[in-house]
């Protein structure tokens, strides 16, 4: 089974809606759309800042970072080196470190198709 780590804040931010005045409401909507996905992948949800504390639900877990979420999407793709892991950010810098560990990314229409 693959593992879609997805980057909440690059995701959520790839969409001009209104998601800078409540932050951690815009990550619970991506983590219902992630959660009503049927495509048989164990998804990670990473959320940073004032998205900390997002509850997971079933089909996706949130992992709140507690400093940087590059830093702590770059320490996921270490620990599941080896298995099929997919980044989902556009972040260039961020892709370029979780691909040093094996990992392959698309960006956020994967996962969120532009409004």
């Amino acid at each position: 089974m693959s593992v879609l780590i997805v980057d909440a804040a690059n995701v959520v931010g790839s969409v001009p809606d209104g998601w800078w005045r409540d932050r951690r409401g815009a990550a619970e909507r991506l983590r219902d759309r992630l959660a009503a996905r049927d495509a048989g992948e164990e998804i990670v949800l990473v959320v940073e800042g004032a998205a900390r504390g997002v509850e997971s639900v079933p089909g996706v877990r949130v992992d709140s970072a507690p400093g940087s979420g590059d830093d702590r999407i770059v320490e996921l793709a270490a620990a599941l080196a080896g298995r099929d892991v997919v980044v989902v950010t556009a972040d260039r810098e961020l892709r370029a470190r979780v691909r040093a560990h094996g990992a392959r990314c698309v960006g956020p229409r994967a996962v969120r198709p532009q409004e």
